[in-house]
C-alpha cells in the first residue's frame, strides 16, 4: 500500500504541480515584498551621505561667507539647516527598524502542508 502523498502523485500530478506552483507565487510575492522595504532603506541610506556631505559644503560656505563680510544674516543659517533636516529625515528612515521580512506566510503554509502530510500518513499507517 502507498502513502497517500504517492497515490496523489501518481494518480493527479497536475494536483502537485499546480502546489508546487502555488508555491512559487508565494515566494515571489513574499521576495518582491522584503525587496521593497530593503530597496526603500538602501535609497534612504544612500540620499542620507549625500545630504550629509552637502550639509557640510554649505555649512563651510556659510562660515567662509560669514567670516569674509564680517556679518551674519539668517540665509547662512537656514540653508545649511534644509540639508541638515533633509539627511536628519533620511536618516532616520534608514536606520529605523523594520518590519521582519522572514517569509511567515510561507514558513505557515509549509508547516500546514507538512501537518497534513504527517496527518495522511498517522491515518495510513492505521489502516
Amino acid at each position: 500500500m502507498l502513502h497517500p502523498i504517492f497515490s496523489t502523485l501518481l494518480g493527479h500530478p497536475e494536483l502537485i504541480a499546480d502546489h508546487i506552483a502555488n508555491y512559487a507565487a508565494l515566494a515571489r510575492q513574499e521576495s518582491a515584498v522584503a525587496g521593497r522595504g530593503l530597496v526603500a532603506r538602501l535609497v534612504a541610506g544612500v540620499l542620507a551621505v549625500a545630504t550629509a556631505v552637502l550639509a557640510l559644503g554649505l555649512i563651510g560656505v556659510a562660515v567662509l561667507l560669514g567670516v569674509l563680510h564680517g556679518s551674519f544674516h539668517w540665509v547662512l543659517v537656514a540653508v545649511p539647516a534644509v540639508a541638515v533636516v533633509i539627511a536628519a529625515i533620511c536618516t532616520w528612515i534608514a536606520t529605523r527598524p523594520s518590519p521582519n521580512y522572514g517569509f511567515d506566510d510561507l514558513r505557515a503554509q509549509l508547516a500546514a502542508d507538512l501537518d497534513a502530510l504527517h496527518a495522511a500518513g498517522a491515518r495510513h499507517a492505521q489502516h
